[in-house]
């Protein structure tokens, strides 16, 4: 029962696994053409997000049984072939819920706030109240575009503060209460003062948040995103906030992300991106709102769980 591990996770996994029986093989030097011999006879791959797991690479590892993520979103995956081929896909949303559910409420005050613009110009010896006169939460009807492990964590975060929290989710039903109200989307165009998404990336929600969903908001917004980049079209976000029907965004995913993070400043990016990174009204992050000390161990320890339950009964 080999594993092969291609990108590096928290050590909690290698050791549970091995504990298992399993024989844990280190393939996070190798590239991926170096890799494909080192998969042949491999039970289980874990991955993160270094390269893709296509068909082309996977048709490598005949005995393959299944594929551990370290983190939530499976967009790396070629999922249609791997279900034809019964090989079973884990992924880890619960190991990072509450940390992007913090990074969420963090970035929202912070752009209340101005606390980027307040830091940096007292830094720089500006004293300079009114330019960054804050705005309160309080009052506010914070609209959730997913109601999954993250959006469900924003929601809890959200629970100390006297807001309205709307949720809606496709692909569920059911889930209102007395903190969250479960609407379809004209709700939310008609009611959200901040918009926060949190779905994954696929076909259907790629690039959904474009100049058409924007106008359609009644109200001018502040947007949270911290699912993936390319839910939304960010000559759209530029656009509405050049014109103030954005008031204001925090992006923890860029619409330019690459397979390796790393190597994100070594493309030639647009001058949309050129305009978030001089917006006063914007903050960034790196893609580090599920990546905490905590959730580092936390995501490994929950595919463990995963794996061996399902191994245990077969």
């Amino acid at each position: 029962m080999k594993v092969v591990f291609i990108d590096t996770v928290h050590p909690i996994l290698e050791e549970r696994l091995q504990a298992a029986g399993f024989n844990c093989i280190d393939a996070t030097s190798k590239s991926r053409e170096e890799c494909i011999p080192v998969i042949e006879n491999a039970t289980g791959i874990v991955v993160r997000s270094r390269f893709p797991m296509d068909a082309a690479f996977l048709s490598n590892a005949q005995k393959l049984k299944f594929i551990a993520r370290a983190g939530a979103g499976m967009e790396n995956i070629d999922e249609e072939y791997t279900k034809s081929r019964s090989v079973n896909l884990y992924n880890a949303p619960e190991g990072n819920r509450n940390a992007v559910g913090e990074h969420a409420l963090g970035m929202l005050l912070a752009v209340f706030n101005k606390l980027h613009t307040a830091d940096r110009d007292v830094r720089g010896g500006k004293w300079e109240r009114e330019h960054n006169r804050g705005v309160e939460l309080d009052g506010k009807t914070v609209g959730l575009i997913g109601f999954g492990n993250n959006g469900q964590a924003f929601a809890k975060k959200l629970r100390g503060f006297d807001v309205e929290v709307l949720a809606y989710d496709k692909y569920k039903e059911g889930f209102g209460s007395s903190d969250v109200e479960e609407v379809e989307m004209d709700a939310i165009f008609s009611r959200a003062d901040v918009l926060s998404f949190h779905i994954p990336q696929t076909e259907e929600t790629k690039f959904m948040a474009n100049a058409d969903f924007f106008d359609a908001f009644q109200k001018s917004i502040y947007v949270i995103n911290l699912s993936r980049g390319k839910i939304i079209r960010t000559s759209a976000l530029v656009e509405a906030l050049k014109s103030n029907r954005i008031l204001g965004a925090g992006l923890d995913v860029l619409e330019y992300e690459k397979t390796s993070f790393e190597s994100f400043f070594e493309q030639n990016l647009s001058p949309d991106f050129n305009y978030l990174l001089n917006a006063e009204n914007v903050i960034l992050s790196p893609h580090v709102g599920g990546w905490t000390h905590e959730s580092y161990f936390k995501l490994s320890d929950v595919l463990a769980d995963k794996i061996l339950e399902d191994w245990k009964n077969t």
